[in-house]
Parts: structure tokens; C-alpha cells; sequence
């Protein structure tokens, strides 16, 4: 088969869909992976690299596109990459469509198969490609929320772990999956007081087991929620509904509970975000402020760590690809259930239900 591997042009995402490792894998199979010029570059890995691993470099996204079977890269397409995607085409990355009507309709219109990597689902439910990113993207909400709470970047100046004789800062986490106990372990890490809701009474009795004694576990409810605003410095919105948009757990008149220069730090944006107020925004233009409270709301957080993003991802994609590259999406598909459930839109069909119901499409069942 012939692999695509284009160069990211979301705004500052600098990852890449293979790291040289990846292409070379691909290659032992007797695949032939085709590489843009410079796609690497921003994650550490200069085209020499891809070419020592087998892979050839083309000049042009365009190229890429025109050439490759199957297509692997990071982010959804944007507008600019609509017209390049050729009917039968398999893209195999993020698109979170529930959030991206235009994105939607765009991949109805090419025909192309969209395999998606945040709805590839194990029995247990786990989610093995998002699963890396939402580690990357939950330690670095903290990160992101300690730099953007100092006074200088407009927050309310105040240390998320505290020193001795001031108290550390309070912390809310909103959501007990991956992203949330991730960004739970590196607030307590930096000693801020931590509070992690989820609505799940037996997830919160294993977390409350395993996680740092300054993380206190809460059942997640729009009153406790309520309860907890006015006390909190930093909200994580860590929500998720697979393939489906994100519920608003806080609303915009509940802002007014929050003490001014407090920060919002949305996980969930991808999905629609899990605040009322949410947007998104970019790495060069990362925050705006809604009744004086900050907002950060980034849509590739893992972005800004390419090379440890990148890595993440490939070890993830790995087997996966390699089974869509060796046996035909559709015999892929058939074999292994987990690929099955990543299938979102096949060929103008809308073939994942939480798709179709966010737009009030048709949905297919597809049977392979």
C-alpha cells in the first residue's frame, strides 16, 4: 500500500503522523510511505532521517494526497486540505467530527473512509489512541494553567503549590478518565489542594484509593459543582462522551461564583468544550477573559511538545496501521472490532451514530 504522510498546517501544530521508527516498520510490511517535505522537522526528525528509514520525500501536501492509499497524520484536515481528499481515500487520524459540522459534511462530500483515532474502542472501553494524547493533554492543562494564572498573563498571581505559611492553590478537575487523573497527578505533584469530580461513584472510590492524599474525590453534580466554584483558582475540564460533543458542566452565569483572574483550562474543546463560554484558540493566541475569569481553550494542546507527542502517538498507531496497511481497511475492519468502532464516515455515510446524532444526520449501520 501506499502511504501519505502529510505535514500538519493546523495553526502551531507541530507534530507529525510518523516518526521515522513508524516508516520503517511500515517498510519491513513491503509498504511504501511517502513523506512531505519537512513534515518532521518541528518534531525532531529532518528528512533525512524518513529517507534512511525507506521513505520518500515528496515536495507538496498536494502531492502527498495525490500519491497516497492511505493517509496518516495528527489533526482533523482543514479547509485547505478538503479538496485534496480523493474518494475511496483512507485518512486514519483525529477528527473529532462531533464538534465540526463543515468538517462533517466536507468528508460526506469526498467519499473518502475516515477512520478515526479518538473513536477506536477496546472491549474494556478504553480508548488506545487517545488514550497518549490525553496524557500529554491533562499533565499539560496544569502546566498551562499554573503559567496563565500568574498576574503577568492575566490570571490572579497566585502559586499553585503555595509556599510554606501561604496556603497552595485549589484546583478542580472535572472528570476521572485519563485526561483528568493525569492533570490531577501533576497539580497535587506541584502540592496545589486538588478536588477531582466524576459521576461515577466506583471510578472515584479506585481513584481516591491510588491517587496523592492532597487529591480529594467529589461526585460530580451541578450543585457540588456549584458548591466548589467560588473556592476555586484552577477549573480542568476534562469531559468526555466518545465521539459525541461534551456536555456544559458549567454554564456562563456560574462564572460569577469564580474569584476574578481565576483560570479555565478546556480539555473538552476538541469535543465542543465542557464550558458554556468555551471557544477555541490557538497556541499563538491561547486565552481570552469572559466575566473576569481566563479561559484557555487550546484545540492541540499536545502540540506544543511535538517531539514527546509524536512518540506517544506512533507507539499507539503502530499496530494499528499496520493492520489497515497490510490487510485493506475493510478486511482490517472485519478481523479486529477495535478499527471497526473507529470507523466514523464511509464512503458518504455517516457510520457512527454520535456523529449523525450531533447534526441530525443520517446514520448507516455498516456492515462489513
Amino acid at each position: 500500500m501506499k502511504i501519505g504522510v502529510p505535514k500538519e498546517i493546523k495553526n502551531n501544530e507541530n507534530r507529525v503522523g510518523l516518526t521515522p521508527g513508524g516508516v520503517k516498520e511500515l517498510v519491513n510490511h513491503g509498504h511504501e510511505v511517502y513523506v512531505q517535505h519537512t513534515a518532521g522537522e518541528n518534531s525532531g526528525y529532518p528528512d533525512e532521517e524518513y529517507v534512511a528509514m525507506g521513505a520518500k520525500i515528496l515536495p507538496t501536501i498536494d502531492d502527498v494526497y495525490a500519491t497516497g492509499d492511505m493517509i496518516i497524520k495528527v489533526k482533523e484536515p482543514i479547509e485547505a486540505e478538503y479538496d485534496l481528499i480523493r474518494e475511496n481515500q483512507l485518512l486514519f487520524t483525529y477528527f473529532h467530527f462531533a464538534s465540526y459540522e463543515k468538517l462533517t459534511k466536507a468528508m460526506i462530500k469526498s467519499k473518502a473512509v475516515c477512520l478515526a483515532y479518538e473513536t477506536v474502542e477496546r472491549a474494556d472501553r478504553s480508548l488506545p489512541l487517545l488514550t497518549p494524547m490525553s496524557e500529554v493533554a491533562g499533565r499539560m492543562s496544569v502546566q498551562q494553567g499554573a503559567h496563565f494564572i500568574e498576574k503577568p498573563h492575566g490570571g490572579k498571581g497566585i502559586l499553585l503549590g503555595g509556599v510554606p505559611g501561604v496556603k497552595p492553590a485549589k484546583v478542580l478537575v472535572l472528570g476521572g478518565g485519563v485526561v483528568g487523573v493525569n492533570a490531577a497527578i501533576i497539580a497535587a505533584g506541584m502540592g496545589a489542594d486538588v478536588t477531582l469530580c466524576d459521576i461515577s461513584l466506583p471510578r472515584l472510590r479506585y481513584l481516591s484509593e491510588v491517587l496523592p492524599k492532597n487529591v480529594k474525590t467529589l461526585m460530580s453534580s451541578e450543585y457540588n459543582i456549584t458548591k466548589e466554584l467560588p473556592h476555586t483558582d484552577l477549573v480542568i475540564g476534562a469531559v468526555l462522551i466518545p465521539g459525541a460533543k461534551a456536555p456544559f458542566l458549567i454554564r456562563k452565569e456560574m462564572l460569577k461564583l469564580m474569584p476574578k483572574g481565576s483560570v479555565m483550562v478546556d480539555v473538552a474543546i476538541d469535543q465542543g468544550g465542557c464550558f458554556e463560554t468555551s471557544h477555541p484558540t490557538t497556541h499563538s493566541d491561547p486565552t481570552y477573559v469572559v466575566d473576569n475569569i481566563v479561559h484557555y481553550c487550546v484545540a492541540n494542546i499536545p502540540g506544543a511538545v511535538p517531539y514527546t507527542s509524536t512518540v506517544a502517538l506512533t507507539n499507539a498507531t503502530m499496530p494499528y496501521a499496520i493492520q489497515l496497511a497490510n490487510k485493506g481497511w475493510e478486511n482490517a475492519c472485519k478481523d479486529n472490532k477495535e478499527l471497526y468502532k473507529g470507523l466514523n464516515i464511509v464512503k458518504g455515510d455517516i457510520v457512527y451514530k454520535a456523529v449523525a446524532d450531533a447534526f441530525n444526520l443520517p446514520y448507516v449501520e455498516l456492515k462489513l
